[in-house]
């Protein structure tokens, strides 16, 4: 016993204390949501200028300002699904079905803007390249996400790199729908889906990161 208790003391001597995984992820979270939002809106308004009149639209329109109210909660869910995954048990799987709710709530709202839209549908202060402003500003807080990801313990690298690369696909989406044009066709082809796509390009990134 004596031998025993010898071998365990000189195994834990040098035994320095470790900081938990997820320590400060809710904080970290928030600064990730806010910075990336605050870098998108920022390029975006440097590229050119918001929709004319689409403040008062906001104002005027309930049910515009509900739609993207709950587009900007569910990014936040999203982000926090993403980045909670990347610490075992960390995410509950009621959360993410709950996440997983939320954002199809949002993102059914524009099928449905085909027989009855938010807003009368109009060309005014259609962006020429719209798509390829929501890929590459969407790619920074992307990088970012994930970079963070690979330092904490992901059990699933690519499921959570999928589900961050989407939350960051989604800022510059939802963004365009006040910069850009609205219409449901030109949001759902030209603004969600090269949102959507950053979940796909999340997965080589991860891969390429994990690789360096």
């Amino acid at each position: 016993m004596k031998e025993g208790s010898s071998l365990i003391d000189k195994l834990t001597d040098d035994l320095q204390p470790v900081r938990p995984v997820g320590r400060g992820l809710g904080l970290g979270i928030l600064l990730w949501f806010c910075l990336s939002t605050a870098y998108v809106v920022t390029t975006s308004s440097l590229l050119g200028p918001i929709r004319p009149g689409v403040l008062d639209q906001l104002l005027a329109h309930p049910r515009f300002l509900l739609e993207t109210l709950l587009g900007v909660a569910a990014i936040a869910i999203l982000a926090q699904a993403g980045l909670r995954s990347a610490v075992p048990a960390a995410l509950p799987r009621h959360w993410l079905l709950f996440t997983l709710g939320v954002t199809l709530l949002w993102l059914l709202n524009y099928p449905l803007g085909f027989f009855s839209p938010s807003l009368e549908p109009s060309m005014l202060g259609k962006r020429p390249h719209c798509y390829l402003e929501t890929l590459i500003l969407a790619l920074p807080p992307a990088l970012a996400a994930i970079y963070w990801q690979n330092r904490l313990f992901p059990l699933k690298p690519l499921q959570s790199a999928a589900i961050a690369g989407l939350a960051a696909g989604m800022i510059p989406a939802l963004y365009m729908q006040i910069a850009c044009m609205y219409a449901p066709g030109h949001i759902l082809m030209w603004h969600i889906l090269p949102g959507a796509l950053m979940a796909l390009l999340a997965v080589p990134i991860s891969l390429c990161i994990k690789a360096l």
